[in-house]
């Protein structure tokens, strides 16, 4: 009784899969090539990791890392003063 009910599962499972084959219709507007999508999406996020990684070699990008902080500590005036703040 299991296999034949593990048989008749396995046929309803398969049906529409042996209906779908062979139903590509190019002319309809939701017929997509997905190869070329999946092509044009490699080449371009290939140039788009080249260029990043020639600006960032280049040496003109100008990253915090590499900048000298622009404050001195001793020249600034103190942004709280005594007696400005006030306690609710």
């Amino acid at each position: 009784m299991w296999e034949v009910a593990l048989l008749a599962l396995t046929i309803l499972a398969g049906l529409p899969a042996l209906d779908a084959n062979g139903l590509e219709d190019k002319s309809s507007p939701f017929y997509y090539d997905w190869h070329s999508l999946r092509v044009g999406g490699l080449i371009c996020a290939g140039v788009l990791c080249a260029l990043g990684i020639i600006v960032l070699l280049s040496g003109k990008c100008k990253c915090k890392f590499r900048q000298k902080p622009s404050h001195s500590t001793g020249n600034a005036p103190p942004l709280i003063t005594p007696g400005s703040a006030h306690s609710c």
